[in-house]
């Protein structure tokens, strides 16, 4: 009986080894990083703008020149790559550069120093840096630090509805660059799209419907159709004009409606215009009792 045992035993005792070694495997230590993940943002106007990288020390270290050589493209940072996202289009260094998220390289010297704005975001570091992939590089002129910084930085400087210093510190140095948005032109473009004719109609629509808040419904027709006169709104106030036994008023709006439709880029059904001219001649002979 001893040999059949043993024979047991050795298969259950790799299988309990097995268990063990994948669940070690499976669960992997959460450890500090020597150079810790960070990021900051702010909002200038209505753009958002964000800086992701990671913060290494200076640890008694000579930096610039030695551990961050001059001449060659740095991650500006340390481990994954540094990035800065914009919510919308900003100008940097007098140049336009597209809302998305890019690699915040750059190339550090005595003098000024070259940042620059990846379309390869998702690198590691610098380690395969494209110079073709490059969506904008400018100069930064570096300035000495108020007091020194241990781990590297990212801040948001001179903060207005039109502009912020983005500003990178390390050690004794700061390199600043300025993002500036047309916020006046993104709220008007914005406001543009929130103010089409189609809201004030849909809610003149409704009490036309419902036979309720006609007089508000009419004001609400005056600005749809003051945005853009359409055979849908044009329409739309006929019917309320006839709701208040306005026909006249009624038969000009239908006959502009029309109008409208056979200048329409997309014109109307063919029965919906064929409805609304039954509606007109219905219109003139109230209109003329």
């Amino acid at each position: 009986m001893k040999p059949t045992l043993l024979r047991t035993a050795v298969p259950a005792a790799a299988l309990l080894a097995l268990q063990l070694t994948a669940a070690a495997s499976a669960q992997q230590l959460d450890l500090p990083r020597p150079s810790p993940k960070a990021s900051v943002s702010q909002t200038v106007g209505v753009t958002e703008i964000s800086v992701a990288y990671c913060r290494p020390g200076v640890k008694g270290r000579k930096i610039w020149g030695e551990l961050v050589p001059y001449g060659e493209v740095w991650r500006t940072g340390a481990n994954e790559n540094t990035t800065i996202t914009f919510s919308t289009a900003v100008k940097i260094g007098g140049s336009e550069l597209a809302a998305g998220t890019y690699g915040l390289q750059t190339i550090p010297a005595e003098g000024a120093w070259t940042v620059i704005f990846s379309k390869d975001a998702e690198l590691w570091g610098a380690f395969n840096y494209k110079p073709e992939n490059d969506a904008l590089r400018i100069q930064a002129t570096p300035r000495p630090a108020a007091k020194p910084v241990e781990r590297l930085q990212f801040s948001f400087e001179n903060v207005t509805d039109n502009a912020a210093e983005v500003v990178l510190a390390w050690e004794k140095l700061e390199v600043p660059f300025t993002v500036e948005v047309d916020t006046t032109k993104l709220v008007t473009a914005a406001a543009g799209n929130a103010l089409r004719w189609q809201t004030p109609y849909q809610a003149a629509n409704w009490c036309i419907q419902n036979d309720t808040c006609l007089d508000q419904a009419a004001t609400w027709l005056e600005a749809s159709i003051a945005l853009s006169p359409t055979f849908t709104n044009l329409r739309a106030q006929g019917l309320l004009l006839a709701k208040k036994n306005d026909y006249k008023g009624a038969v000009a709006a239908g006959e502009k409606a029309l109008a409208a439709a056979k200048s329409a880029a997309q014109p109307p059904q063919a029965q919906a215009v064929a409805d609304l001219e039954k509606l007109i001649s219905e219109w003139k002979g109230k209109a003329g009792k």
